[in-house]
């Protein structure tokens, strides 16, 4: 198992009375937690004869989680202030993760007379005579919008759209890194279906793509829809359909692992908002006929009268028997259990009353609905959405190759066949000969996922109908990065 990333050496900054808080039982403090004490720097003392310190602990500890555990701990103590912390994953963060940067030199007045005033006249007006040249002659055709409300920010709830930016520029360099796709962040501020769907019809013309991302349901369902209605351009919401086709690849896949049919097996899906609802059509899509969807109450089906007109669509059209009950009790026979809640929502009991060879899909971030662990030697296959375990099913397989094809070929929307193509060359990278029960998705860094699954949601657009009028020629930089 891989540690979280982060860790080093790293400051925590804390204030505290001698007399209540010892030093040596902060020190044990942190080493019980995990972390190893090195230096300890002495910032102040209270002059008033009070006994409060002021110190700087220098701390080791590797992961992430480990950091936030002894911050934690140390904050619980009687009579310590914990002032500041300074970890690498801060320092990471510190200033923004992605900057813009200028792709030709400006050295000279020549220079500057080409790519300023008055040159850019001169590509305006090109544009303003055939706005489709905007594509060529500016940053449009590599142009991304990350948009957000922070609603539904993973693992974290409605943290709101400043809170939300780092998680939006973290979307934005896998975009750079992977598919060489400049994505730029826009946190909104505003909850209002209207206002937002206003404000990305009026961005589009800088645009090629719209990416959807951490807006709560069941408003995201309505933005997305009346988006796509709309605009000229992609709109891709990224929880719901970047899951699904990560999660439909890893299906694919695990499938062949326990030699059963798509159109035989049972699956069970607890949590039936955004990412619940995609992944359920893809699976039907690729042939999955029996889909139970639950939430807190139980199964989704037509008699409920407490349903949202998401759940009602969910009960109507999926759990075709119209099973009734609790999750433990429509799981019984369950071959697929996908989960995209929350901890604790399913047990090892539970899963043992599905049928053999289960597949577990524990999708909830950071906390899984159940740790792989719990069930080593029942289920035949697990996976995750986190890195730290085996088949980490995360959106990054899909966006950036996904966004990579739709781009190349000016595509103006994206579909279905379009993204079943997308998790159709993920499980792909997988040769038959390597698949086994922990290593049924590829790694988000392996090279040729991304390249894959561009060139066949480029094919899926052209041969569907999608691609725009004037195929684009992939850039240079753009197929060194696919080749890299």
């Amino acid at each position: 198992m891989t540690s979280d990333p982060g860790g080093g050496k790293w400051v925590m900054r804390l204030a505290f009375e001698s007399r209540t808080a010892r030093f040596v039982d902060i020190i044990h403090r942190i080493e019980e937690n995990g972390g190893q004490v090195g230096t300890i720097d002495l910032i102040d003392v209270d002059g008033g004869g009070g006994g409060r310190e002021t110190r700087d602990f220098i701390v080791t500890a590797a992961p992430v989680g480990q950091v936030q555990r002894i911050v934690q701990a140390v904050r619980d103590m009687p009579g310590v202030t914990v002032i500041h912390t300074d970890d690498p994953t801060f320092r990471l963060h510190a200033g923004g993760k992605i900057e813009i940067r200028n792709k030709v030199p400006l050295r000279t007045r020549d220079d500057l007379a080409m790519l300023y005033t008055p040159g850019f006249a001169h590509v305006a007006k090109a544009i303003a005579r055939n706005p489709d040249e905007v594509y060529r002659l500016t940053i449009k055709s590599h142009a991304v919008a990350i948009v957000t409300d922070g609603t539904a920010v993973s693992g974290l709830g409605d943290i709101g759209p400043e809170a939300g930016l780092p998680v939006m520029e973290g979307k934005a360099m896998l975009f750079k890194h992977f598919a060489d796709i400049d994505a730029f962040p826009l946190c909104l501020g505003t909850k209002d279906v209207d206002e937002i769907v206003r404000v990305v019809k009026c961005i589009e013309p800088t645009f090629s793509a719209i990416m959807l991302e951490d807006i709560s349901a069941p408003r995201c369902f309505e933005i997305e829809e009346r988006l796509r209605q709309e605009l000229a351009i992609p709109v891709f919401h990224d929880d719901q359909h970047g899951t699904a086709v990560s999660a439909t690849a890893a299906l694919i896949n695990a499938l062949n692992v326990v030699g059963k049919r798509a159109g035989d097996i049972k699956v069970a899906v607890v949590g039936v908002g955004a990412a619940g609802t995609a992944c359920a059509k893809m699976f039907r899509q690729l042939g999955v006929r029996n889909i139970v969807g639950c939430d807190r109450k139980g199964a989704l089906h037509r008699d409920r009268d407490d349903l949202n007109a998401a759940k009602r669509w969910f009960a109507e059209n999926m759990n075709p028997e119209q099973e009734k009950g609790s999750l433990g009790s429509v799981i019984a026979g369950a071959d697929v259990f996908l989960g995209v809640s929350g901890p604790g929502v399913i047990t090892v009991e539970d899963i043992g009353r599905m049928s053999r060879d289960p597949i577990i899909f524990a999708l909830a971030n950071p906390n899984p609905e159940i740790l792989p662990e719990e069930v080593r030697g029942i289920a035949a296959v697990i996976a995750t959405g986190r890195s730290d375990f085996p088949n980490q099913i995360d959106n990054g397989l899909c966006y950036p190759g996904l966004f990579r094809g739709a781009l190349d070929c000016r595509a103006r929307g994206i579909n279905e066949e379009m993204k079943m193509a997308a998790a159709r060359a993920i499980a792909g990278v997988i040769d038959p000969e390597s698949l086994y029960a922990q290593y049924v998705i590829p790694s988000i860094f392996d090279p040729r996922v991304v390249p894959d699954v561009a060139a066949a949601v480029r094919t899926a657009a052209i041969e569907t109908g999608m691609a725009g009028k004037s195929t684009m020629p992939m850039s240079g930089s753009a197929r060194a990065a696919l080749s890299a």
